[in-house]
C-alpha cells in the first residue's frame, strides 16, 4: 500500500472541489433547508490564523453532516472589507487600501480552500464591492426615510494635534487625561453633527426576543445589561428663582423626601444658564477638565469630584430648596443626565454627600449600614409613611402623574448607534447637503455612490474625513440642487449588519435586488439562519446591529423574521502553547500555512475539533498534533486489511454504537467526543484485522465532515466508489446492536488487576467466580492464600480480597 501522501492528495481533492462547484447550494430543491454560517473575517495582511480554522472547520463538519442527512444546505463566504487598518496602512504606504484589501481576500481564500473547507464560492461577496454597498447605502437610505437616520450633536474624541477625530481604542489615559496612542497629543471631547440611527427605538423588542433565541445564556445577558433597561419614574425639579426646570429619571421615587442636592452632568444644556456668576469660573473649568476624561474613567473614579452650581432645586414632594450641583460621574446619555441625590440609600450619593458635606436624611429605616438600599418601612415621608418599598412607588407615582409632576417611565443604557466615521475607507452616504443645510438622498438609479480616488488620504483638519479634499466629488449639482456631499463614512459594523442577507441574493455575477419579488421569495426561503458559529467578542457590536437591521426590513416587509439567527455558538480561543492568548509580540502564534505544509489540512482539522469542548479554551501542543496525524496514518493502513463483502460480524455492535455515538455528537457540536468513538471503531477493526465494505463505507462517511481529504481518497482508490461521500447518504443504527453480549472481565486480588477474559452478559457471581479463579494468574497470586469475600459487579468485575 502506498504511504499517505497528504499534500498531492489534498490538493486533489481541493481543486477538484473547486473546479466543479461542488458545494453549490441547489435551487429549487424540495429538500429542507440548513443555512451554516461564519462570522466572516475581516481580510488583515496577517492572513488567517489557527483560531479561524476552529471556527470554520465547525461549520464545514455541520455543513457536510447535514448535506449527507439529506438537507439542502447553504455555506457562504465573504469578506468585511471596509475598516481602519487598510485606511492606516494607505496613510503609511501611499498604497491604495483597495488593491491592499483585495489582495488580502486573495490570501485568506486561498488559505480557507487549502483548509478543506466547502464553500459556495458563486454565493461570495465582500462589503467594499460597489454593487454591495449599493445596498447597504440603500438601507440607510431606508432608514432615513423613516425617521430612524438623523443628524445630531455627538460628543466625539477630537484630537487637535493630528487634526482628527479618535476612536476609543485609538486613545490613551496618561495622567488621567486623554492623549492619542499615536504621538501623545491631547485629546478631548467635543461635539460634532453625526448620522446616528435610533437603534433605542427597537430596545424593547431586542430584549424581549432574546427569550426566543437558542443561544449561550452568558451572551444574552450581555446584551440585556448592554441594553440595560430600567423601570421608574420621571419627575421634574424645578430651579429655585427661575423659569427653568429640569427632568431626573429614577428607579427610587419613594426616596423623594430624602434627596437632599441634585447633580447635573457638565454637559447638560441647563448648567452655564443656571449657573451663579460667583461659581461661573470654577465651573466652567470644571467642564473642560471633564472633556478630558473617557466615559469609562467617569463611571470607575472613586475621587468623586465635582462643583456647586450657586442655584437650588425645589423637591415636588416637600418643597424643600436643594442645591445643584456639577459632577462627571453623571453621564449626559444616561437618564436625562440628571439625578437627584439620595445619599442615606444610594452609596455614590452618600460617598459624595460625605465628602462634599451634604446632608443626609433617612427616609427608609434600615440597618446601621452607611447607605441602607433595602426594602424597609418609609418615614419621614410625608404620603407614603409606614409603607414598604413597591407599595410607596406606587403611591408616589400616583400623585406625581396627578399632580402633573412627573410619569411612570423606563429609561435604557443602550444609546443611539453613531453611524458616522471622520474616515476614507468606509461606506459613502448618499446624501447631499443644498446650500441651506436642507438634506437630500440621492435616487435608487444613482446608487451606488462610490469613493473618489485619493492621492493625499491625510485628515482634513478640520474633522472631516479625508474626503473633504476631494474637491471635484465634494462639490456637485444634483438635479438642479447646488450643495455638498457628506464627507464622512459609515462604520465597518454597516455591512456586517446585512451580509448575511447578502448571500441569499448572490448569484454568480450580482445581487437580486433587495426590494424584488424575487429577493422576497429567496429571503423566505432562506432565513433565518440555523446555526451561527463565532467568538463573544461581537456580541454588543455586530450581533446587536444586525438583530435591529433585521427588525427594520422585517418592518418594511422585506424580510419574513424578526430574529437573523436562531441557534449561536460560541466556539472558545485557540491559546498558545504558553497557555497565553496568540499574539505577534509573545512569538506564540501558529500560522495554518506551516501546519498545512508539516502535517496536512485533515491533520489540522481533526487536532483542532479533538482538542476539547468546542466553547472551551484550549492550548496549543504540537505534541497532540503529531498524535492526530497518526491517527490518520493508522486510519490509511487500516485499509490494507481485507475488505469483505459483508459485514464483519465481531464488529457490527461497535459499527452500530460508532453510528449512533457520532450522530447525536455532530447534532450537539460535540466533535471531540466523536471523534474519540471513531478512534475506538479503527482499534476494534485493527483487533479484527479485517473489515466489510459497508462498514468500511460508512466508517469514512462519519470521518468524511472532519477529513474530507483523506476519506475521499480512500472510498475513491480501496472501495472503488464513485458516488463521493460528499453527496452520499448518512449512516444509521440498529438499536438491536446496541447492547453488546459479550464483556470483558476485569479480576482484582485486593483491589489489583490480575487478569481480565470475555464473557457473555448475566452470568451469575458463582459462573464469573469459577472462570476468574481459572485464570493462570489469578491461580499463582492465590496461592498460600485465603480468600476472606468475593466482590462482583455484573458485567464489569470481580474483586478477591485475600489474608496471609
Amino acid at each position: 500500500m502506498e504511504y499517505y501522501d497528504y499534500t498531492t492528495i489534498e490538493k486533489k481533492w481541493q481543486t477538484h472541489w473547486y473546479e466543479n462547484k461542488l458545494f453549490k447550494t441547489q435551487k429549487g430543491q424540495l429538500k429542507e433547508k440548513y443555512y451554516v454560517l461564519d462570522m466572516f473575517p475581516y481580510p488583515s495582511a496577517h492572513g488567517l490564523h489557527v483560531g479561524h480554522i476552529e471556527g470554520y472547520t465547525a461549520t464545514d463538519i455541520v455543513s457536510r453532516f447535514k448535506r449527507m442527512q439529506g438537507f439542502n444546505v447553504l455555506h457562504p463566504m465573504g469578506w468585511d472589507a471596509f475598516g481602519l487598518p487598510a485606511e492606516q496602512y494607505a496613510l503609511s504606504t501611499g498604497k491604495d487600501p483597495r488593491s491592499f484589501t483585495y489582495q488580502n481576500i486573495e490570501n485568506f481564500k486561498r488559505q480557507i480552500i487549502e483548509s478543506g473547507k466547502g464553500i459556495d464560492w458563486d454565493r461570495e461577496i465582500a462589503t467594499a464591492d460597489p454593487g454591495y454597498f449599493k445596498w447597504t447605502q440603500w438601507i440607510f437610505k431606508k432608514l432615513h426615510e423613516h425617521g430612524l437616520a438623523v443628524l445630531k450633536d455627538i460628543e466625539v474624541n477630537w484630537c487637535e494635534g493630528l487634526g482628527t477625530v479618535l476612536a476609543n481604542d485609538e486613545i490613551e489615559l496618561v495622567d488621567g487625561k486623554m492623549v492619542s496612542e499615536r504621538g501623545h497629543y491631547p485629546v478631548v471631547k467635543k461635539a460634532m453633527r453625526q448620522w446616528v440611527l435610533r437603534i433605542t427605538a427597537y430596545a424593547d423588542r431586542l430584549l424581549e426576543d432574546l427569550e426566543k433565541l437558542d443561544w449561550p445564556e452568558h451572551l444574552k445577558e450581555m446584551q440585556r445589561n448592554w441594553i440595560g433597561k430600567s423601570v421608574g419614574t420621571m419627575m421634574t425639579f424645578e430651579v429655585d428663582e427661575s423659569n427653568e426646570s429640569f427632568e431626573v429619571f429614577t428607579t427610587r421615587p419613594d426616596t423623594i423626601y430624602g434627596a437632599t442636592y441634585c447633580v447635573l452632568a457638565p454637559e447638560h444644556p441647563l448648567v452655564l444658564d443656571i449657573t451663579s456668576e460667583d461659581e461661573l469660573d470654577e465651573v466652567k473649568s470644571y467642564i473642560e477638565k471633564t472633556k478630558q476624561k473617557s466615559d469609562m474613567d467617569r463611571t470607575v473614579d472613586k475621587s468623586k469630584t465635582g462643583v456647586f452650581t450657586g442655584a437650588y432645586a425645589i423637591n415636588p414632594l416637600n418643597h424643600r430648596k436643594v442645591p445643584i450641583w456639577v459632577a462627571d460621574y453623571v453621564l449626559p446619555h444616561y437618564g436625562t443626565g440628571a439625578v437627584m441625590a439620595v445619599p442615606a440609600h444610594d452609596e455614590r450619593d452618600f460617598e459624595f454627600a460625605q465628602k462634599h458635606g451634604l446632608d443626609i436624611i433617612e427616609v427608609v429605616k434600615g440597618e446601621g449600614e452607611k447607605a441602607f438600599v433595602g426594602d424597609g418601612i418609609h418615614y419621614n415621608s410625608g404620603i407614603i409613611d409606614g409603607l414598604m418599598n413597591e407599595e410607596a412607588k406606587r403611591k408616589i407615582n400616583d400623585y406625581l402623574e396627578k399632580t402633573g409632576q412627573g410619569y411612570r417611565h423606563s429609561t435604557y443604557k443602550i444609546r443611539d448607534w453613531v453611524f458616522s466615521r471622520q474616515r476614507y475607507w468606509g461606506e459613502p452616504f448618499p446624501i447631499v447637503f443644498d446650500e441651506q443645510g436642507g438634506i437630500h438622498t440621492l435616487d435608487d438609479e444613482d446608487l451606488p455612490l462610490e469613493l473618489p480616488k485619493l492621492k493625499n488620504m491625510r485628515p482634513s483638519g478640520t474633522g472631516e474625513s479625508p474626503l473633504a479634499n476631494a474637491h471635484d466629488w465634494l462639490h456637485v449639482d444634483y438635479k438642479g440642487i447646488k450643495g455638498r456631499r457628506e464627507t464622512n463614512t459609515m462604520p465597518q459594523l454597516a455591512g456586517s449588519s446585512w451580509y448575511f442577507i447578502a448571500y441569499i441574493l448572490k448569484n454568480k455575477l450580482e445581487l437580486i435586488p433587495l426590494d424584488s419579488p424575487d429577493a422576497k421569495k429567496e429571503l423566505d426561503a432562506w432565513l433565518p439562519v440555523d446555526l451561527y458559529i463565532g467568538g463573544t467578542e461581537h456580541a454588543v457590536g455586530h450581533l446587536l446591529y444586525a438583530r435591529f437591521w433585521t427588525k427594520f426590513l422585517y418592518d418594511i416587509g422585506l424580510v419574513s423574521v424578526e430574529e437573523p439567527f436562531t441557534k449561536l455558538f460560541n466556539q472558545g480561543m485557540i491559546l498558545g502553547s504558553d497557555h497565553s492568548k496568540m499574539s505577534k509580540s509573545r512569538g506564540n502564534v501558529v500560522n495554518p500555512d506551516d501546519v498545512f505544509k508539516s502535517h496536512g489540512a485533515d491533520a489540522l482539522r481533526l487536532y483542532e475539533m479533538f482538542m476539547g469542548p468546542l466553547e472551551s479554551e484550549k492550548p496549543w501542543s504540537t505534541e497532540s498534533l503529531n498524535g492526530s496525524k497518526k491517527f490518520l496514518d493508522r486510519v490509511w493502513r487500516m485499509f490494507e486489511f481485507p475488505i469483505e463483502n459483508k459485514d464483519v460480524e465481531a464488529l457490527m455492535t461497535s459499527y452500530h454504537q460508532t453510528v449512533k455515538k457520532v450522530t447525536e455528537d455532530f447534532e450537539k457540536l460535540a466533535f471531540n467526543t466523536a471523534i474519540s468513538q471513531m478512534m475506538i471503531f479503527v482499534n476494534d477493526v485493527y483487533k479484527q484485522k479485517k473489515i466489510g465494505k459497508k462498514q468500511a463505507r460508512d466508517f469514512l462517511k462519519m470521518l468524511n465532515p472532519v477529513c474530507p481529504h483523506i476519506t475521499e481518497e480512500l472510498n475513491q482508490r480501496y472501495l472503488s466508489q464513485n458516488e463521493e461521500l460528499l453527496y452520499s447518504e448518512w449512516p444509521s443504527y440498529d438499536e438491536t446492536y446496541l447492547v453488546s453480549d459479550e464483556v470483558e472481565m476485569v479480576v482484582q486480588i485486593n483491589g489489583k488487576v490480575r487478569g481480565k477474559f470475555q464473557t457473555r452478559t448475566g452470568l451469575d457471581r458463582n459462573e464469573l467466580e469459577t472462570i476468574a479463579r481459572d485464570n493462570e494468574n489469578v491461580k499463582r497470586h492465590l496461592e498460600g492464600k485465603t480468600v476472606h469475600k468475593v466482590i462482583v459487579i455484573k458485567d464489569k468485575l470481580i474483586n478477591i480480597v485475600v489474608k496471609g
